[in-house]
């Protein structure tokens, strides 16, 4: 049975169509990355999801039923932007969420309860790794570090769907490649069903049990808004895993060959008569 069910989905803005003649069905536990050309439609598939946003025509389902008209905690979202407070601490910014959910008068909780609530956030600190930085403030953390921390903020409500937007994508390779072990980590571990969108494919085809295209449909060459984006190709993929991982390596080595290549044809440029700059 299907976990996400999307049937003949479109989206418009004032008449200016977006999506359309989206069907997608995904089986629970699956990692959909999603790729496709800047302003095709991802970002706004994933608010769809979320229910950030409402389809113009069609309908989608999780677990057999229709999405609510608003967000719920069992549908995560991590942005590439670090959505964390800057005036609280590592501990906090965990804290104060679970303190809105179970006291929604006055936002907070004392005594046994908070306690309870730290040792919840203690045990989600150690699983992605910010347990010694768990009394900083967001402006004393990495890059790679803030990102670890809004994904445990996604995690903290334990969602059976996790929201992933270009979550890596303004972080350094090495950082990236970290928090890929991580995220896959975390994923076989929880079992949720996670989509992903980048603009990496190498990173699409890395983390990925099943790869989506979003393109537009384009009968009339003269006139590319006359419509919306669908899914123009739909791949499955090895299942990742955090151990074995040769497609990353033997990324890495070709740009390093590509690397040294361009450094040896530079030198030789700048040694060879006759050869301008």
């Amino acid at each position: 049975m299907s976990f996400v069910e999307v049937n003949d989905v479109a989206v418009s803005y004032e008449n200016f169509p977006v999506l359309q003649h989206v069907n997608l069905e995904v089986a629970e536990g699956a990692f959909v990355t999603i790729v496709g050309s800047s302003g095709c439609g991802k970002s706004t598939f994933l608010r769809l999801l979320l229910s950030q946003e409402e389809p113009t025509a069609g309908s989608i389902r999780i677990a057999g039923v229709h999405l609510p008209p608003r967000p719920t905690p069992d549908r995560g979202i991590v942005f590439q932007r670090y959505s964390v407070f800057p005036h609280l601490t590592v501990t906090d910014n965990l804290i104060l969420p679970l303190e809105f959910e179970h006291s929604a008068v006055f936002g907070r909780l004392f005594g046994s309860a908070r306690q309870k609530l730290r040792e919840q956030v203690e045990t989600i600190l150690q699983r992605i790794g910010l347990t010694d930085a768990r009394h900083r403030y967001p402006a004393q953390l990495s890059g790679g570090m803030q990102q670890r921390l809004a994904i445990a903020q996604a995690l903290l409500k334990r969602p059976r769907l996790l929201l992933l937007d270009e979550p890596f994508g303004a972080l350094d390779p090495g950082i990236r490649r970290d928090m890929h072990e991580l995220l896959l980590g975390l994923w076989q571990e929880t079992g949720m069903t996670v989509f992903m969108v980048t603009h990496d494919i190498a990173e699409a085809f890395k983390l990925g049990t099943r790869l989506i295209v979003f393109d537009k449909m384009r009968h009339d060459p003269g006139n590319s808004s006359a419509a919306g984006a669908t899914i123009t190709y739909d791949l499955p993929l090895r299942r990742p895993t955090t151990f074995v991982d040769e497609f990353a390596r033997t990324s890495i080595s070709a740009a390093a060959t590509l690397d040294a290549s361009v450094s040896i044809l530079s030198k030789d440029a700048l040694t060879t008569p006759g050869v301008e700059q």
